[in-house]
């Protein structure tokens, strides 16, 4: 069976950072592209930073570039976020999901289809 296992999420203050963790199984690790998805109250899922394991390219959405890293374990078949100057705004509940396809320029308010989802930890950032 297909897992994609979340973990991670807290609450801590806003400068705060956090770590998440996203531990597959089932498929070929080394073939997909790992994304993290996230949806905010009242909010559209966007995604926010993709990794693709094959060619390793690397996509951040504007709104989180320079404060949040994705790196890849293929040995431990683990992606992580490293959230670093949280802010309120960052509130949501995060996903990790993954696709066979590229791993391709982001836009806020918008995600990619993907094939397998996992099933998000939960992010709270106090002011």
């Amino acid at each position: 069976d297909v897992q994609l296992q979340a973990s991670g999420g807290g609450l801590v203050q806003a400068g705060g950072s956090l770590r998440l963790s996203c531990a597959a199984s089932g498929f070929n690790f080394d073939d997909y592209t790992i994304a993290w998805i996230r949806q905010a109250p009242g909010k559209a899922r966007e995604e926010i930073s993709c990794i693709s394991n094959s060619d390793h390219t690397i996509h951040y959405v504007d709104f989180v570039e320079g404060r949040f890293t994705i790196s890849s374990d293929n040995d431990k078949n683990t992606v992580y976020l490293q959230m670093d100057s949280l802010k309120p705004e960052d509130t949501a509940l995060y996903y990790c999901a993954a696709s066979d396809s590229l791993c391709l320029p982001l836009r806020a308010g918008m995600y990619y289809g993907q094939d397998y989802w996992g099933q998000g930890t939960q992010v709270t950032v106090s002011s």
